[in-house]
């Protein structure tokens, strides 16, 4: 996004109570590290868990290491925020370096997902049960693993198959089937003139308020203002914003902070940073009582480095550090907590050629660098909205290259994210399909919005296609149908009220045409 008449290119989870076996301490040794499990996702085959160690201690841990069996039929596979090894059926997690010293009273947590329904047995915490204390010299516990020798072969490497859900069920997040998307130029004037929030239409049911952005690249302390009044005359005062926010409340809609745009470049390189980040956007979402997040992140704030080249299994700073700041702030916020995210073509869909400086480097390390954060978010996504403009030829699944400017761009680019893909032509390493009501495309809302402006007309055949199997021309998409295709976004609302609202006029009714 920009704030100028021309856009230039840049660009887990609630808990349930599912504590694992673990051999119980004597109450005396309670105050010692431990580490609790939880499953936070299940789909019947498989399920999605989590670890958190606590120093419950008295003097500071600088590393730790959480060892457990999993029963025959059950076995890991991706995992995020330590490292693994296995042997047979155990299964043994460290720390990542950023990670490993924990201070009496501070947590830490790392996640994995588990193929079959087996849960995590005889755990330990650095060599001591998980539950804290020492372990018994009495007979072991009942849930001891099983004598007979643990099988020859090592557990599946491969991706789990494409038809394994690989998002929780979807939410009740108060949004319409097909919701209007829409940015609100608040801290800015631009050549669209500035809108007051009681001014914006009730047709939008998303307004992302455009931008917070950080003292400096590095600090992850995001700062919102109003427009001043020296380049916003009419701007209203911060009590009548906030005022207009909860009237669009109570009438349903939501409205978010978005973070970074084009001037906002954001790298969280280290847990300070992070940490500054998390606080600094709580306080501004407390502030103005807002419903969540947009990560709008361009240009160079996220980046892969070199030897990165998983995205199940990220180890860049800025990477790590922001999905550990996503899930923190999901965390506080609950299940009613919108995340939305809108990143460039680049960042997304280029990640079926390339994902960043490839296996002999040399490519650009920004390519498909927002896939990893996608993925550890994937449950966590309240919409996905691709910047569909400002982008240069984008191969499909099609192996086709697709030129922004029509309906067969927004076609190509949204059936990516609700088919799935081969990251770098990897067909061992896909990224799994988005639930349908997690995927939007973004477009521009006039001609002076962004490069890549299409008509009506030609948004509403792309989505006519995506949704209904209709006016596909040339591209077959591979995702089907999809009924619950969430919607539209756009930059901007103030650039559609300076060209007559052409945007929201037309696609608001055919947007609740849709089934």
């Amino acid at each position: 996004m920009t704030r100028t008449r021309t856009l230039i290119t840049a660009l887990a989870a609630g808990v349930l109570a599912a504590t694992a076996a673990i051999w119980l301490a004597p109450a005396a040794s309670a105050a010692t590290p431990t580490a609790a499990f939880t499953k936070t996702s299940d789909w019947g085959s498989g399920w999605e868990g989590k670890y958190t160690i606590t120093n419950g201690g008295t003097s500071t841990i600088t590393s730790w290491t959480v060892v457990f069996d999993l029963p025959a039929g059950t076995t890991v596979g991706t995992y995020w925020d330590a490292l693994m090894t296995s042997s047979g059926q155990r299964y043994t997690f460290t720390n990542r370096s950023w990670n490993g010293t924990l201070a009496p009273g501070q947590s830490t947590s790392f996640g994995f997902l588990g193929n079959g329904s087996g849960s995590p047995l005889n755990c330990t915490l650095n060599g001591q049960p998980c539950g804290g204390g020492t372990p018994p010299t009495t007979a072991p516990p009942t849930t001891r693993p099983p004598t007979t020798a643990p099988p020859t072969t090592a557990p599946p490497t491969t991706a789990p198959p494409t038809t394994q859900p690989p998002t929780s069920p979807p939410p009740n997040t108060g949004l319409p089937k097909h919701a209007l998307i829409g940015y609100l130029h608040a801290s800015f004037a631009n050549g669209s003139g500035y809108l007051r929030m009681a001014d914006v239409p009730a047709d939008w049911d998303i307004i992302n308020l455009a931008f917070g952005e950080p003292t400096s690249v590095t600090s992850g302390d995001i700062r919102f203002r109003l427009c001043p009044a020296a380049e916003c005359p009419g701007v209203e005062s911060e009590a009548e914003f906030i005022a207009a926010i909860r009237a669009k409340q109570q009438a349903g809609k939501k409205v978010l902070i978005s973070i970074g745009g084009q001037n906002g470049q954001v790298q969280l390189t280290t847990t300070a940073a992070r940490d500054a980040f998390v606080s600094s956007v709580s306080a501004i979402i407390d502030r103005y009582g807002l419903n969540g997040l947009d990560i709008d992140f361009e240009g160079h704030s996220l980046s892969l480095n070199t030897g990165d080249t998983d995205f199940r299994n990220p180890t860049t700073p800025v990477i790590v550090n922001l999905i550990s700041a996503l899930r923190t702030l999901k965390q506080r916020y609950g299940s009613g907590f919108i995340l939305t995210m809108a990143p460039e073509t680049f960042f997304v869909q280029l990640g079926y050629q390339y994902y960043g400086s490839g296996p002999w480097g040399g490519q650009d390390p920004r390519a498909g660098s927002y896939l990893p954060v996608i993925y550890a978010m994937r449950n966590d996504i309240t919409v996905l909205h691709v910047q569909d403009y400002n982008s240069g030829p984008i191969m499909g699944l099609d192996n086709q290259y697709h030129t922004m400017g029509g309906a067969d761009f927004h076609i190509a680019m949204t059936d990516m994210l609700l088919a799935g893909f081969p990251v770098a032509g990897n067909t061992a390493n896909v990224f799994p399909a988005l639930r349908e009501d997690q995927v939007a495309f973004g477009t521009p809302s006039s001609v002076s919005a962004g490069n890549g402006y299409v008509a009506p007309a030609g948004v509403q055949q792309a989505v006519s296609c995506l949704v209904r199997g209709q006016s596909c021309g040339s591209y077959a998409p591979r995702s089907g149908t999809n009924p619950n295709f969430r919607g539209l976004m756009t930059w901007s609302i103030n650039w559609d009220r300076y060209y007559g609202w052409e945007f929201r006029n037309s696609h608001r009714p055919f947007l609740n045409s849709l089934p």
